[in-house]
């Protein structure tokens, strides 16, 4: 073979080898775009996982509604929020009292006594004196438990003012006994006598405390004094208000709380109310009963 031949022969070859390098890179650009394309996609999709984790997280962080708890959670024994001296002088010789009847103590309470002194041919005196206690535990849907206790606190008031008979109707407020209080005095004529009525309504905190405290002169005694029976009274809330608090240990109890019942009716517990009538002593209580 001739020098030339081997030469054009070496040179054809040179060119095959170059035209094979610019093949496989060639080959290579497509691959290298699709693997840069799969890690751009792949980042893309990381960033909306995240921004969804990042979401769901937010939401699940966010607090459930919830409501300032309850000052007060329970109620003192009912036929104990009033100390022997004062039963004494309000209702003397009333001996136990009657506890009203409750389905939960821990919410509705209420205890009634009654008093006859009877002089023989002088006539008597009748007494008849009841303390009722209502909770109010805060709810998410109806509001805190003391909003709730305000706003039964002024049906109470609405209801003692709208006693019927009730003549020489008068309202007026009362300091010193817890949140807020009012007595609501008036007269009530029966045929028994006129019976002197005197309802103090209280609230402290998320409770609300009502007295009825009424008296009457029977078989020709004298009518009691307005005045005393409203002293009394008060006394009577003042120290059924201080039970209360002193059975919560004496303070209110911070906190929150997301969904605690309130009590299932809004009547106070006037529930305790007085015998049926059987002499003149069951027909006193009958008309400070209806009063």
């Amino acid at each position: 073979m001739s020098e030339g031949t081997m030469q054009r022969r070496a040179q054809r070859d040179q060119r095959a080898k170059r035209l094979t390098r610019v093949l496989v890179g060639a080959a290579a650009v497509p691959v290298m775009l699709v693997a840069a394309g799969c890690s751009s996609d792949s980042g893309s999709d990381d960033g909306k996982d995240k921004a969804a984790d990042k979401k769901s997280a937010s939401k699940s962080a966010s607090p459930s509604p919830t409501v300032r708890a309850a000052a007060y959670g329970k109620l003192p024994e009912p036929c104990s929020v009033l100390s022997e001296k004062t039963l004494d002088d309000l209702v003397p010789k009333a001996g136990a009292g009657k506890e009203s009847t409750s389905n939960d103590t821990a919410t509705r309470a209420g205890c009634s006594w009654d008093s006859l002194d009877d002089n023989g041919v002088k006539g008597s005196q009748f007494r008849w004196l009841s303390v009722s206690m209502l909770r109010f535990e805060s709810d998410v849907a109806r509001g805190e438990g003391d909003k709730l206790a305000r706003d039964h606190y002024a049906k109470q008031l609405k209801d003692a003012q709208s006693a019927q008979g009730a003549t020489g109707l008068k309202t007026t407020p009362v300091s010193g006994t817890g949140d807020e209080a009012a007595i609501v005095g008036y007269d009530l004529k029966k045929k028994e006598g006129t019976f002197k009525q005197q309802t103090v309504v209280a609230r402290v905190e998320n409770v609300v405390v009502t007295v009825d405290f009424n008296g009457a002169g029977l078989a020709g005694d004298k009518t009691p004094d307005a005045g005393d029976l409203a002293e009394d009274a008060q006394k009577a809330a003042k120290e059924a208000v201080a039970s209360v608090t002193k059975a919560n240990g004496g303070g209110a109890v911070g906190g929150t709380s997301s969904g605690s019942s309130a009590p299932s009716g809004t009547d106070s517990g006037s529930d305790a109310k007085a015998p049926s009538k059987s002499s003149s002593k069951s027909s006193a209580k009958s008309s400070s009963k209806s009063s």
